[in-house]
């Protein structure tokens, strides 16, 4: 394993990312979903850094556009993707159009969610614990269904879930997104168990607080410090920290693990 540099666009503020360069990785094709901003770009980016081509999958064409120029400019080839991983219809287009343009799917990272916002579970609505499970579980349990078929039947690939701290630990999100977040832990044991016997290996990482634009639009600098102090390794995490867990979860140098939840959380869950 070597390392490279590369730059992850807008939500870090370009900051430089020392990519590690697994050799394996080099001409495959992942789908990155919740691709277009923060974890889900430094994870698109750290791919294309490593040969991979990507598919940068989101709801925001100009975000995602930024992406997708980011993963070019590290060599790679990349398509950009406008799709709702709540509806059905969009993934089956999205399979599509990867097929088409990039070919067989080997790394799936069903990223897409985030809807983490605190809401006092007194306050709690139906509709809001619905639209939460479904933008957090439901999208990741579609996104795989769209692919798994195709992995399945050349018995290979790897899928990458996202959970949270949340999922680990009682903290400030909500109930409903603590709730989803679990439930893409129990769903991804499930496939790691299901499909290892057809060469799939499906794991989770679960970030607590990583910085993002989101963070910044609510919390100032000196808060966000204060938030890192109380982490053990002293400091807030950032979007590669996470891109880092997924290549090496996406690389056979994890072959021989399927089926964990790997907190990417600066010491704060310790399980």
């Amino acid at each position: 394993m070597t390392t490279s540099r590369g730059t992850i666009p807008g939500d870090i503020d370009d900051k430089p990312l020392g990519t590690a360069i697994y050799p394996d990785l080099a001409d495959k094709v992942a789908v990155v979903t919740g691709g277009s901003r923060g974890i889900g770009a430094a994870t698109a980016v750290a791919l294309g850094a490593n040969g991979v081509s990507v598919a940068v999958v989101g709801r925001d064409g100009a975000a995602i556009d930024g992406t997708v120029e980011a993963v070019r400019a590290v060599g790679a080839a990349a398509l950009g993707v406008v799709a709702d991983c709540t509806v059905e219809e969009d993934l089956a287009s999205l399979r599509q159009q990867v097929a088409a343009t990039l070919g067989r799917v080997d790394i799936l990272a069903a990223f897409a969610g985030g809807n983490g916002m605190p809401v006092a579970t007194a306050n709690e609505s139906s509709w809001h614990w619905r639209e939460v499970i479904e933008s957090d579980l439901t999208s990741t349990f579609l996104t795989v269904a769209a692919f798994l078929p195709e992995m399945t039947a050349r018995r290979s690939g790897v899928i990458i879930t996202m959970a949270s701290s949340a999922a680990r630990m009682a903290a400030k999100s909500s109930a409903a997104y603590a709730a989803a977040k679990a439930g893409v832990i129990a769903f991804s044991r499930h496939l790691a168990s299901e499909f290892a016997e057809d060469g799939i290996r499906a794991n989770c990482i679960a970030p607590s607080a990583i910085e993002n634009d989101k963070m910044r639009a609510r919390m100032s600098a000196a808060q966000r410090e204060a938030l890192g102090r109380a982490f053990p390794l002293g400091r807030i995490g950032q979007p590669p920290d996470v891109a880092a867990a997924a290549l090496y979860l996406a690389s056979s140098a994890s072959s021989w693990i399927t089926g964990v939840t790997l907190d990417v959380a600066g010491g704060m869950v310790m399980a």
